[in-house]
Protein backbone atom coordinates (compact mmCIF):
# COMPACT_ATOMS: atom_id res chain seq x y z
CA UNK A 1 0.00 0.00 0.00
CA UNK A 2 1.32 3.45 -0.96
CA UNK A 3 1.24 5.59 2.17
CA UNK A 4 0.18 9.20 2.05
CA UNK A 5 3.09 11.65 2.04
CA UNK A 6 3.69 14.00 4.95
CA UNK A 7 4.94 17.32 3.57
CA UNK A 8 6.43 19.90 5.95
CA UNK A 9 7.62 23.50 5.56
CA UNK A 10 11.34 24.22 5.37
CA UNK A 11 11.98 27.91 5.95
CA UNK A 12 15.69 27.47 6.63
CA UNK A 13 18.28 24.72 6.39
CA UNK A 14 17.93 24.02 10.12
CA UNK A 15 14.14 23.73 9.87
CA UNK A 16 14.52 21.44 6.85
CA UNK A 17 16.68 19.07 8.90
CA UNK A 18 14.34 19.26 11.89
CA UNK A 19 11.21 18.53 9.84
CA UNK A 20 12.86 15.50 8.25
CA UNK A 21 14.28 14.23 11.54
CA UNK A 22 10.86 14.55 13.21
CA UNK A 23 8.99 12.58 10.57
CA UNK A 24 8.35 14.46 7.31
CA UNK A 25 8.54 12.46 4.08
CA UNK A 26 9.17 15.61 2.07
CA UNK A 27 9.74 19.31 2.63
CA UNK A 28 9.17 22.44 0.57
CA UNK A 29 11.08 25.69 0.44
CA UNK A 30 13.09 27.84 -1.86
CA UNK A 31 15.72 30.45 -2.52
CA UNK A 32 13.81 33.67 -2.03
CA UNK A 33 13.70 34.83 -5.66
CA UNK A 34 10.17 34.19 -7.01
CA UNK A 35 9.19 32.34 -3.82
CA UNK A 36 6.17 33.38 -1.77
CA UNK A 37 8.27 34.00 1.32
CA UNK A 38 10.65 36.56 -0.15
CA UNK A 39 10.23 39.05 2.72
CA UNK A 40 10.22 36.55 5.57
CA UNK A 41 13.97 36.32 5.73
CA UNK A 42 16.02 34.96 2.91
CA UNK A 43 15.11 31.32 3.46
CA UNK A 44 18.03 29.60 1.74
CA UNK A 45 21.06 30.52 -0.28
CA UNK A 46 21.59 28.31 -3.33
CA UNK A 47 24.39 26.55 -1.45
CA UNK A 48 22.21 25.89 1.58
CA UNK A 49 19.36 24.64 -0.57
CA UNK A 50 21.73 22.22 -2.30
CA UNK A 51 22.91 21.04 1.13
CA UNK A 52 19.30 20.57 2.21
CA UNK A 53 18.53 18.46 -0.86
CA UNK A 54 21.58 16.32 -0.16
CA UNK A 55 20.53 15.90 3.50
CA UNK A 56 17.02 14.84 2.46
CA UNK A 57 18.09 12.48 -0.32
CA UNK A 58 20.61 10.73 1.95
CA UNK A 59 17.64 9.85 4.17
CA UNK A 60 15.31 8.84 1.38
CA UNK A 61 13.23 12.04 1.66
CA UNK A 62 12.20 14.61 -0.96
CA UNK A 63 12.52 18.37 -1.43
CA UNK A 64 10.15 20.49 -3.51
CA UNK A 65 11.41 23.88 -4.70
CA UNK A 66 9.02 26.83 -4.53
CA UNK A 67 8.99 29.15 -7.54
CA UNK A 68 5.40 30.16 -6.90
CA UNK A 69 5.43 33.95 -7.05
CA UNK A 70 3.66 35.97 -9.74
CA UNK A 71 6.36 37.58 -11.95
CA UNK A 72 6.24 40.88 -13.83
CA UNK A 73 7.22 41.13 -17.50
CA UNK A 74 10.49 42.80 -16.52
CA UNK A 75 11.48 39.72 -14.53
CA UNK A 76 10.89 36.99 -17.10
CA UNK A 77 14.53 36.80 -18.19
CA UNK A 78 15.66 36.45 -14.57
CA UNK A 79 12.89 33.91 -13.96
CA UNK A 80 14.17 31.65 -16.75
CA UNK A 81 17.70 31.72 -15.28
CA UNK A 82 16.32 31.03 -11.82
CA UNK A 83 14.31 28.01 -12.96
CA UNK A 84 17.37 26.49 -14.65
CA UNK A 85 19.60 27.20 -11.65
CA UNK A 86 17.13 25.68 -9.19
CA UNK A 87 16.65 22.63 -11.41
CA UNK A 88 20.43 22.06 -11.40
CA UNK A 89 20.31 21.59 -7.63
CA UNK A 90 18.23 18.43 -8.11
CA UNK A 91 14.93 19.02 -6.29
CA UNK A 92 12.24 16.37 -6.63
CA UNK A 93 9.69 18.83 -8.03
CA UNK A 94 9.11 22.53 -8.63
CA UNK A 95 6.03 24.27 -7.23
CA UNK A 96 4.55 26.97 -9.51
CA UNK A 97 1.42 29.09 -9.35
CA UNK A 98 0.55 30.42 -12.81
CA UNK A 99 -0.20 28.82 -16.19
CA UNK A 100 2.60 30.79 -17.83
CA UNK A 101 5.27 29.71 -15.34
CA UNK A 102 3.99 26.13 -15.52
CA UNK A 103 4.38 26.18 -19.32
CA UNK A 104 7.81 27.81 -19.06
CA UNK A 105 9.06 25.18 -16.58
CA UNK A 106 7.76 22.41 -18.81
CA UNK A 107 9.74 23.85 -21.73
CA UNK A 108 12.96 24.54 -19.80
CA UNK A 109 13.09 21.39 -17.62
CA UNK A 110 10.74 18.89 -19.31
CA UNK A 111 11.72 15.99 -17.03
CA UNK A 112 11.05 17.86 -13.79
CA UNK A 113 7.79 17.01 -11.94
CA UNK A 114 5.69 20.18 -11.63
CA UNK A 115 3.35 20.85 -8.74
CA UNK A 116 0.66 23.52 -9.04
CA UNK A 117 0.50 25.84 -6.02
CA UNK A 118 -2.61 26.40 -3.94
CA UNK A 119 -2.33 29.98 -5.25
CA UNK A 120 -4.05 28.70 -8.42
CA UNK A 121 -7.15 27.99 -6.30
CA UNK A 122 -8.12 24.72 -8.00
CA UNK A 123 -11.46 23.47 -6.66
CA UNK A 124 -13.00 21.42 -9.47
CA UNK A 125 -12.40 18.77 -12.12
CA UNK A 126 -12.41 21.23 -15.04
CA UNK A 127 -9.57 23.37 -13.72
CA UNK A 128 -7.63 20.33 -12.52
CA UNK A 129 -7.81 18.78 -15.99
CA UNK A 130 -6.56 21.97 -17.68
CA UNK A 131 -3.45 22.07 -15.49
CA UNK A 132 -2.95 18.32 -15.76
CA UNK A 133 -3.03 18.60 -19.56
CA UNK A 134 -0.47 21.41 -19.31
CA UNK A 135 1.95 19.13 -17.48
CA UNK A 136 1.19 19.45 -13.79
CA UNK A 137 1.92 16.14 -12.05
CA UNK A 138 0.38 17.29 -8.75
CA UNK A 139 -2.13 19.91 -7.72
CA UNK A 140 -2.05 21.52 -4.30
CA UNK A 141 -5.75 22.15 -4.07
CA UNK A 142 -7.41 25.30 -2.72
CA UNK A 143 -7.78 25.41 1.04
CA UNK A 144 -11.49 25.99 0.43
CA UNK A 145 -12.05 22.66 -1.36
CA UNK A 146 -14.23 19.93 0.14
CA UNK A 147 -13.27 16.30 0.62
CA UNK A 148 -16.14 15.33 -1.66
CA UNK A 149 -14.70 17.43 -4.50
CA UNK A 150 -11.25 15.90 -3.98
CA UNK A 151 -12.78 12.47 -4.49
CA UNK A 152 -14.42 13.62 -7.72
CA UNK A 153 -11.16 15.01 -9.09
CA UNK A 154 -9.27 11.81 -8.24
CA UNK A 155 -12.02 9.73 -9.85
CA UNK A 156 -11.75 11.74 -13.07
CA UNK A 157 -7.93 12.06 -13.03
CA UNK A 158 -6.53 9.05 -11.16
CA UNK A 159 -2.92 9.71 -12.24
CA UNK A 160 -2.94 13.29 -10.97
CA UNK A 161 -1.51 13.59 -7.45
CA UNK A 162 -3.58 15.66 -5.01
CA UNK A 163 -2.11 17.51 -2.07
CA UNK A 164 -4.13 19.17 0.70
CA UNK A 165 -3.32 21.46 3.59
CA UNK A 166 -4.07 19.96 7.00
CA UNK A 167 -2.40 22.44 9.36
CA UNK A 168 -1.29 26.05 9.62
CA UNK A 169 -2.35 29.64 9.09
CA UNK A 170 -5.44 30.32 7.03
CA UNK A 171 -5.75 33.18 4.56
CA UNK A 172 -8.57 35.70 5.05
CA UNK A 173 -9.27 35.45 1.32
CA UNK A 174 -8.63 32.83 -1.32
CA UNK A 175 -4.91 32.19 -0.85
CA UNK A 176 -2.91 35.20 -1.98
CA UNK A 177 -5.86 37.03 -3.52
CA UNK A 178 -6.36 39.55 -0.70
CA UNK A 179 -5.16 43.09 -1.49
CA UNK A 180 -5.48 44.63 1.98
CA UNK A 181 -1.72 44.42 2.51
CA UNK A 182 -1.12 46.01 -0.89
CA UNK A 183 -3.50 48.85 -0.06
CA UNK A 184 -2.09 49.63 3.39
CA UNK A 185 1.63 49.02 2.98
CA UNK A 186 2.33 48.29 -0.68
CA UNK A 187 3.29 44.70 0.10
CA UNK A 188 1.75 42.35 -2.46
CA UNK A 189 0.54 38.95 -1.19
CA UNK A 190 0.98 36.94 -4.38
CA UNK A 191 4.52 38.21 -4.72
CA UNK A 192 5.57 36.91 -1.33
CA UNK A 193 5.44 40.06 0.77
CA UNK A 194 2.08 39.95 2.57
CA UNK A 195 2.18 41.93 5.82
CA UNK A 196 -0.63 39.85 7.38
CA UNK A 197 -2.85 42.91 7.75
CA UNK A 198 -5.81 40.62 8.42
CA UNK A 199 -4.22 39.82 11.80
CA UNK A 200 -4.34 43.45 12.99
CA UNK A 201 -7.04 44.86 15.30
CA UNK A 202 -9.46 47.25 13.62
CA UNK A 203 -11.99 49.82 14.80
CA UNK A 204 -15.22 50.47 12.91
CA UNK A 205 -16.40 53.94 11.90
CA UNK A 206 -19.42 55.43 10.12
CA UNK A 207 -18.77 58.41 7.83
CA UNK A 208 -21.21 61.01 6.52
CA UNK A 209 -19.77 62.28 3.21
CA UNK A 210 -22.15 65.28 3.14
CA UNK A 211 -20.98 66.72 6.45
CA UNK A 212 -17.58 65.13 6.78
CA UNK A 213 -18.62 63.72 10.16
CA UNK A 214 -16.96 60.53 11.38
CA UNK A 215 -18.47 58.41 14.18
CA UNK A 216 -16.71 55.58 15.93
CA UNK A 217 -19.04 52.60 16.28
CA UNK A 218 -19.12 51.24 19.80
CA UNK A 219 -18.39 47.53 20.04
CA UNK A 220 -18.94 44.95 22.73
CA UNK A 221 -15.59 44.07 24.26
CA UNK A 222 -13.87 41.28 22.32
CA UNK A 223 -16.33 41.36 19.40
CA UNK A 224 -15.25 42.69 16.03
CA UNK A 225 -11.76 43.84 17.00
CA UNK A 226 -9.94 41.21 14.95
CA UNK A 227 -12.68 41.06 12.34
CA UNK A 228 -10.52 39.49 9.60
CA UNK A 229 -8.40 37.16 11.74
CA UNK A 230 -8.87 33.52 10.73
CA UNK A 231 -8.17 30.73 13.18
CA UNK A 232 -5.42 28.24 12.35
CA UNK A 233 -6.19 25.06 10.45
CA UNK A 234 -5.90 21.81 12.42
CA UNK A 235 -7.12 18.57 10.83
CA UNK A 236 -5.19 16.10 13.00
CA UNK A 237 -8.49 14.79 14.36
CA UNK A 238 -9.72 14.03 10.83
CA UNK A 239 -6.76 12.13 9.35
CA UNK A 240 -8.71 8.86 9.23
CA UNK A 241 -11.61 10.53 7.46
CA UNK A 242 -9.26 12.13 4.91
CA UNK A 243 -7.19 9.03 4.19
CA UNK A 244 -10.20 6.72 4.02
CA UNK A 245 -11.18 8.45 0.76
CA UNK A 246 -8.05 7.25 -1.04
CA UNK A 247 -8.07 10.56 -2.93
CA UNK A 248 -5.21 12.31 -1.15
CA UNK A 249 -1.57 11.68 -2.04
CA UNK A 250 0.06 14.24 0.25
CA UNK A 251 -0.98 16.12 3.38
CA UNK A 252 0.72 19.46 3.83
CA UNK A 253 1.65 21.63 6.79
CA UNK A 254 1.85 25.41 6.32
CA UNK A 255 4.51 27.46 8.06
CA UNK A 256 7.88 28.27 6.47
CA UNK A 257 8.13 31.42 8.59
CA UNK A 258 7.23 29.68 11.85
CA UNK A 259 9.66 28.45 14.50
CA UNK A 260 11.92 25.42 14.49
CA UNK A 261 9.81 24.02 17.34
CA UNK A 262 6.71 24.35 15.14
CA UNK A 263 8.47 22.44 12.36
CA UNK A 264 9.34 19.66 14.81
CA UNK A 265 6.02 19.34 16.64
CA UNK A 266 3.78 19.48 13.58
CA UNK A 267 5.89 16.88 11.77
CA UNK A 268 5.87 14.64 14.85
CA UNK A 269 2.12 14.96 15.48
CA UNK A 270 1.06 14.24 11.91
CA UNK A 271 3.66 11.47 11.58
CA UNK A 272 2.03 9.78 14.57
CA UNK A 273 -1.44 10.28 13.07
CA UNK A 274 -0.45 8.82 9.69
CA UNK A 275 1.42 5.85 11.13
CA UNK A 276 -1.43 5.14 13.54
CA UNK A 277 -3.91 5.20 10.66
CA UNK A 278 -2.06 2.45 8.80
CA UNK A 279 -1.85 0.47 12.04
CA UNK A 280 -5.59 0.76 12.65
CA UNK A 281 -5.24 3.25 15.51
CA UNK A 282 -6.72 6.73 15.94
CA UNK A 283 -5.51 8.46 19.13
CA UNK A 284 -6.71 12.03 18.60
CA UNK A 285 -5.78 13.17 22.13
CA UNK A 286 -2.15 12.20 21.52
CA UNK A 287 -1.86 14.30 18.36
CA UNK A 288 -3.67 17.30 19.82
CA UNK A 289 -1.52 17.20 22.97
CA UNK A 290 1.45 18.05 20.77
CA UNK A 291 -0.30 20.56 18.54
CA UNK A 292 -1.84 22.40 21.49
CA UNK A 293 1.68 23.07 22.77
CA UNK A 294 2.18 25.51 19.88
CA UNK A 295 1.28 29.18 19.79
CA UNK A 296 -1.88 29.50 17.74
CA UNK A 297 -4.84 31.70 16.87
CA UNK A 298 -7.30 29.10 18.04
CA UNK A 299 -7.92 26.02 15.91
CA UNK A 300 -10.56 25.23 13.31
CA UNK A 301 -11.10 22.28 10.97
CA UNK A 302 -11.99 24.83 8.26
CA UNK A 303 -13.63 23.65 5.03
CA UNK A 304 -12.28 20.28 3.93
CA UNK A 305 -14.73 18.36 6.10
CA UNK A 306 -17.57 20.91 6.36
CA UNK A 307 -18.84 23.39 3.80
CA UNK A 308 -18.01 27.08 4.39
CA UNK A 309 -21.61 28.12 5.06
CA UNK A 310 -21.85 25.44 7.76
CA UNK A 311 -18.97 26.95 9.71
CA UNK A 312 -19.26 29.54 12.45
CA UNK A 313 -16.01 28.99 14.33
CA UNK A 314 -13.34 30.04 11.83
CA UNK A 315 -12.69 33.57 13.18
CA UNK A 316 -10.62 34.47 16.21
CA UNK A 317 -12.23 37.74 17.29
CA UNK A 318 -10.56 38.25 20.65
CA UNK A 319 -6.84 37.98 19.89
CA UNK A 320 -4.30 37.61 17.13
CA UNK A 321 -2.18 34.93 18.85
CA UNK A 322 -2.29 32.93 22.06
CA UNK A 323 0.20 30.86 24.00
CA UNK A 324 0.21 27.12 23.58
CA UNK A 325 0.16 24.77 26.54
CA UNK A 326 3.97 24.66 26.60
CA UNK A 327 6.88 27.06 26.46
CA UNK A 328 10.10 26.01 24.71
CA UNK A 329 12.92 26.31 27.21
CA UNK A 330 15.82 25.15 25.09
CA UNK A 331 16.92 23.61 21.81
CA UNK A 332 19.64 20.97 21.75
CA UNK A 333 22.41 21.62 19.24
CA UNK A 334 23.19 19.34 16.33
CA UNK A 335 25.96 17.63 18.31
CA UNK A 336 23.40 16.50 20.91
CA UNK A 337 25.67 17.45 23.82
CA UNK A 338 24.69 21.07 24.51
CA UNK A 339 21.59 23.26 24.32
CA UNK A 340 20.90 26.93 23.78
CA UNK A 341 18.36 28.54 26.09
CA UNK A 342 15.19 29.82 24.40
CA UNK A 343 13.29 31.02 27.47
CA UNK A 344 14.85 30.56 30.89
CA UNK A 345 16.43 27.59 32.64
CA UNK A 346 17.25 27.09 36.29
CA UNK A 347 18.72 24.11 38.15
CA UNK A 348 16.07 21.53 39.12
CA UNK A 349 13.54 22.72 36.54
CA UNK A 350 11.68 19.70 35.14
CA UNK A 351 12.06 19.92 31.36
CA UNK A 352 10.13 17.60 29.06
CA UNK A 353 12.25 16.12 26.28
CA UNK A 354 10.72 16.43 22.80
CA UNK A 355 12.72 14.20 20.46
CA UNK A 356 12.02 12.55 17.10
CA UNK A 357 9.82 9.46 17.17
CA UNK A 358 11.75 6.28 17.85
CA UNK A 359 14.62 8.08 19.57
CA UNK A 360 16.57 6.15 22.19
CA UNK A 361 16.86 8.32 25.30
CA UNK A 362 19.52 7.25 27.81
CA UNK A 363 18.45 7.29 31.46
CA UNK A 364 21.22 8.84 33.57
CA UNK A 365 21.89 10.36 36.96
CA UNK A 366 25.24 12.16 37.15
CA UNK A 367 26.84 15.38 38.35
CA UNK A 368 25.26 17.38 35.50
CA UNK A 369 21.71 16.15 36.01
CA UNK A 370 19.19 13.36 35.56
CA UNK A 371 17.17 12.02 32.66
CA UNK A 372 14.19 9.88 33.54
CA UNK A 373 10.91 8.50 32.19
CA UNK A 374 7.42 9.01 33.60
CA UNK A 375 4.13 7.87 32.06
CA UNK A 376 5.76 7.22 28.71
CA UNK A 377 7.42 10.65 28.47
CA UNK A 378 11.01 11.65 29.11
CA UNK A 379 12.21 14.45 31.36
CA UNK A 380 15.45 16.14 32.30
CA UNK A 381 16.54 17.96 35.46
CA UNK A 382 19.83 19.81 35.63
CA UNK A 383 21.75 19.82 38.90
CA UNK A 384 24.08 22.51 37.57
CA UNK A 385 24.24 24.67 34.46
CA UNK A 386 27.68 23.99 32.99
CA UNK A 387 28.55 25.91 29.84
CA UNK A 388 30.83 24.67 27.08
CA UNK A 389 33.47 27.14 28.33
CA UNK A 390 33.26 25.44 31.78
CA UNK A 391 31.55 28.41 33.43
CA UNK A 392 28.77 27.45 35.85
CA UNK A 393 25.66 29.62 35.72
CA UNK A 394 23.00 30.12 38.40
CA UNK A 395 20.41 30.54 35.63
CA UNK A 396 20.33 31.16 31.89
CA UNK A 397 17.87 33.14 29.82
CA UNK A 398 16.92 33.58 26.19
CA UNK A 399 19.67 35.46 24.41
CA UNK A 400 22.44 33.76 26.38
CA UNK A 401 24.70 32.36 23.66
CA UNK A 402 26.61 29.99 25.92
CA UNK A 403 25.80 26.35 25.07
CA UNK A 404 24.85 24.43 28.24
CA UNK A 405 25.74 20.75 28.69
CA UNK A 406 23.05 18.07 29.00
CA UNK A 407 23.51 15.04 31.28
CA UNK A 408 23.69 12.61 28.34
CA UNK A 409 23.76 12.95 24.58
CA UNK A 410 20.34 13.62 23.08
CA UNK A 411 19.17 13.40 19.45
CA UNK A 412 20.11 16.46 17.36
CA UNK A 413 17.61 19.32 17.56
CA UNK A 414 15.79 17.85 20.57
CA UNK A 415 13.62 20.47 22.31
CA UNK A 416 13.16 20.94 26.05
CA UNK A 417 9.84 22.41 27.17
CA UNK A 418 7.84 23.30 30.28
CA UNK A 419 4.09 23.91 30.75
CA UNK A 420 3.16 27.53 30.03
CA UNK A 421 1.08 27.51 33.22
CA UNK A 422 1.09 25.12 36.17
CA UNK A 423 -2.27 23.62 35.18
CA UNK A 424 -1.32 23.18 31.51
CA UNK A 425 0.45 20.41 29.67
CA UNK A 426 -0.86 17.44 31.62
CA UNK A 427 -1.55 14.33 29.62
CA UNK A 428 -1.26 10.93 31.28
CA UNK A 429 0.36 8.87 28.54
CA UNK A 430 2.73 9.42 25.63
Amino acid sequence: MQKVELLSPAGTLEKLKIAIDFGADAVYGGVSHFSLRIRSGKEFSFEEFAEGIKYAHERGKKVYATINGFPFNSQLGLLKKHILKMAELGPDAIIVATPGVLKLCHELVPDMPLHLSTQANVMNVLDAKVYYDMGATRIITAREISLRDLVEIKKELPDLELEVFVHGSMCFAYSGRCLISTLQSGRVPNRGSCANDCRFPYELYAANPETGTLFRLEEDEGVGTYIMNSKDLNLASHIKEILDTGAVDSIKIEGRTKTAYYAAVTAKAYRMAIDDYYNGVNDVDKYQYELNSLQNRGYTDAYLISRPFEKNDTQSLDFTMQLGTHQVSAQVEEDGEYFLCKYKTLPNDELEIVAPLGSVIEMVDNEIGTIYERDGRYYLKLKQLVAKNKKIWDEVHSGNTNPIRVPAKLPPYTFLRIPSHPDMGTYPKA
